[in-house]
């Protein structure tokens, strides 16, 4: 890791009281929930991480401690260097600070992850369905979601789903 990141990841580590870790020249963070305002501040402030570059999550169903993270890929066009912050949060029903004023295309974002997790973003300001019918009930990215799938046909199982096959009757 290089020199300038290292002193990034060990000033997280010691005011945030953060866990680091490592992976083929990635750096990931791990914080806790209400820390991230104060993080990306910092980040972006004092460090030079002026670009969020993706927000996203993932579901680590059936655990429910923590069932999910929210991942922040941040990039400092100033020492072409990146780092990824990972926000763990347990529970059905999780919410988190908006990072919204601090990094302005995070709306987007944080209204996609709402849409698919059904993670609120506290202090958002507009945080309503982005790609999902306004109606729609469920969060489609959550593994406790039911999928509803056709399966497939192949040739050596085309007689066993055809003969269950629903068609259309004339």
């Amino acid at each position: 890791m290089e020199e300038k990141l290292q002193k990034v990841v060990n000033r997280l580590v010691q005011q945030f009281e953060a866990e680091s870790s490592g992976f083929q020249n990635e750096i990931t963070v791990v914080i806790k929930p209400a820390q991230i305002e104060d993080v990306c501040r910092l980040l972006r402030d004092e460090l030079g991480f002026d670009m969020l570059e993706d927000e996203t999550a993932v579901d680590y169903w059936p655990a429910q401690s923590p069932r999910f993270h929210v991942i922040y890929q941040l990039y400092s066009f100033q020492h072409n260097t990146r780092i990824c912050l990972r926000v763990p949060l347990d529970g059905n029903a999780p919410s988190m600070p908006s990072i919204e004023s601090i990094y302005p295309n995070a709306n987007w974002h944080e209204r996609e992850i709402f849409d698919f997790f059904g993670i609120r973003f506290d202090g958002h300001s507009d945080l309503r369905r982005i790609l999902m019918p306004h109606d729609w009930e469920g969060y489609p990215l959550r593994k406790d979601y039911p999928l509803g799938y056709e399966e497939v046909m192949f040739s050596f199982n085309y007689e066993e789903i055809n003969s269950r096959k629903p068609y259309v009757k004339e």
